[in-house]
C-alpha cells in the first residue's frame, strides 16, 4: 500500500486512519482488539484517539479509549509499527477547554500511563483555548518533546486565523510548530475546511487527518428515512441531515458507488482521500466486517467525472 507523508512529522501513514472513539464504548475490548489486529494486518498504521473518549457515555470519565489501546499494545508487546495519535484539552469535567502548560504536562503523563507507551507519537490540541497564550501551550509541548515523551504535535478544530497565529508564534519563539491539523470535513460539511484553512494547510505542508469523515454514519447511506433512525445509538442524530441537500448527496453517492461496484461509505472516503491537502480521513467501525469494508476505500480511485458529480451534489 502506498503510504503518505504526514506533514513534517516524519511519519509515513496509510491513507485511512482508525478512529478510536468507539473503543470501550460501542466496541467492547475484545472487539476493539480484533479490529485493531485486522487494521494492522491489512497494512494500516494510524490510530487516532483522545483522553476525553468516551466521557460522554454515562458512567465513563474519559480515558476509556486510550486504556483499550494501551492494553492492546501491551498484549502484542510492541508499538513501533503503529502511530498512535491522541489529544488533550477537551473538557474533562472542569467545565471548559484548557491548554495551560501545567494541565498539558499532567494530562500527557496520564495518557502515557493509559496507552502503556514511553512516547506519544502525535499529541494534538483537541480544541482552541483562547484564554491560554500559544507561547504557553507550545512551551508545554517543547518540554514534552525535549523529555522524549512526545514525537510530534498537531492541532484540531482551529480556524485559519488561529492556526496561522499558532504557526507564527512557534516560528517567532523557536517553539515546536503544529505539523498536523484535524478538522471536521466530509461531503456534507465542507465550508469550515475548504478555502482559507485548506490553503493554509497546503502552503505550510500540514498533514490533515479529517474527523467525522462519514458524518456520523449518514454518508454510509444507512439512514434514509425515519424508520432507519433506530439502527444505532447515533441514529436519532441523523434526522437533521435528511433534508433535500443531504438526500441529493446520498443519490450521488449511490450513482458513483454503483459505477465502481463499491459502497457509499467507500466512495465518501475515497472522495476525501483525493481532496487537496488531505492525508488520511479518520473512520470508525464497530465490527471487523465493517472495518474491512471501509479499508477497501483505499483501493478506489475516483475519476474526474465521479469527483465532479460528488462536488456538485454537495456544493
Amino acid at each position: 500500500m502506498d503510504k503518505r507523508t504526514l506533514g513534517n512529522t516524519g511519519f509515513e501513514v496509510a491513507p485511512l486512519a482508525f478512529g478510536g472513539n468507539v473503543f470501550g464504548w460501542t466496541a467492547d475490548e475484545a472487539t476493539s482488539f480484533r479490529m485493531l489486529d485486522a487494521f494492522v494486518e491489512a497494512g494500516f498504521n494510524l490510530i487516532d484517539t483522545a483522553d476525553s473518549y468516551s466521557r460522554w457515555v454515562s458512567g465513563h470519565h474519559g480515558g476509556e479509549s486510550e486504556t483499550v489501546i494501551g492494553r492492546w499494545i501491551a498484549r502484542r508487546g510492541r508499538h513501533r509499527d503503529v502511530i498512535v495519535a491522541t489529544k488533550v484539552g477537551s473538557d474533562m469535567g472542569q467545565g471548559h477547554k484548557v491548554l495551560r502548560k501545567d494541565y498539558i504536562l499532567q494530562a500527557a503523563e496520564a495518557s502515557l500511563r493509559r496507552l502503556q507507551v514511553d512516547c506519544i507519537d502525535l499529541y494534538q490540541s483537541h480544541w482552541d483555548d483562547e484564554n491560554t497564550p500559544f507561547e504557553e501551550t507550545l512551551g508545554a509541548y517543547e518540554q514534552l518533546i525535549r523529555q522524549g515523551k512526545v514525537k510530534a504535535i498537531g492541532a484540531s478544530n482551529l480556524s485559519a486565523a488561529r492556526l496561522a497565529q499558532a504557526l507564527e508564534v512557534g516560528w517567532a519563539h523557536g517553539l515546536p510548530r503544529y505539523q498536523t491539523l484535524q478538522p471536521q470535513y466530509n461531503l456534507y460539511d465542507r465550508d469550515s475546511f475548504e478555502g482559507e484553512l485548506q490553503a493554509l494547510c497546503v502552503r505550510e505542508n500540514l498533514g490533515v487527518i479529517t474527523y467525522f469523515s462519514l458524518r456520523g454514519g449518514f454518508l454510509t447511506g444507512k439512514y434514509r428515512s425515519e424508520a432507519d433512525l433506530g439502527k444505532s445509538a447515533r441514529g436519532p442524530g441523523m434526522k437533521k441531515y435528511m433534508i433535500p441537500r443531504g438526500m441529493k448527496i446520498l443519490d450521488a453517492l449511490d450513482t458513483v458507488a454503483q459505477h465502481y461496484h463499491a459502497t457509499p461509505a467507500q466512495v465518501s472516503l475515497a472522495w476525501l482521500m483525493a481532496r487537496p491537502g488531505v492525508t488520511a480521513p479518520i473512520a470508525s467501525a464497530t465490527t471487523v466486517e465493517q472495518l474491512e469494508d471501509l479499508l477497501l476505500a483505499t483501493t478506489l480511485k475516483l475519476d474526474v467525472a465521479a469527483m465532479q458529480a460528488l462536488d456538485e451534489a454537495s456544493a
